[in-house]
């Protein structure tokens, strides 16, 4: 299956493909940078960067182990949305593929979008792009 993440709301989303990649599916989720997260902008902007700047007291190079690039943090959310710590969860995680962008090899062919993970259905303008974090915390796009 392939999803295409352009204007797709990360929760929603990440939760069908958590249900997919559990039932055995493979599961590429292309234009990762695109995808949307609602809510305030500031409080999660803040939120990330605490997140970015942990570090251990002991050896301060261990530590902040969160995602920068936007493929990476739609990874992490549908990590998260797994049962990670069983086995069936890491076996279904490694069926996951996200990409910046479309890759040459997965042009052409069928992208499914989840309707009701489309930004059309939201009630308020109070959402940005993974990319917007992913620019502010110092990651490539």
């Amino acid at each position: 299956m392939i999803i295409d993440g352009k204007d797709q709301i990360l929760g929603r989303m990440a939760s069908v493909v958590a249900k997919k990649l559990l039932e055995g599916e493979d599961v590429f989720i292309v234009n990762a940078e695109e995808v949307i997260i609602t809510g305030n902008r500031d409080y999660f902007f803040d939120l990330y960067e605490k997140r970015s700047q942990f570090k251990d007291i002991a050896n301060p190079l261990r530590g902040s182990f969160f995602p920068k690039r936007s493929d990476r943090i739609v990874r992490r959310a549908v990590r998260g949305m797994l049962p990670w710590k069983k086995d069936k969860g890491r076996t279904a995680y490694k069926k996951l593929k996200v990409y910046v962008g479309i890759p040459d090899d997965l042009t052409g062919k069928e992208f499914v979008r989840f309707n009701d993970a489309d930004v059309s259905k939201l009630r308020t303008k109070k959402y940005f792009k993974v990319k917007e974090i992913s620019s502010f915390l110092g990651g490539r796009i």
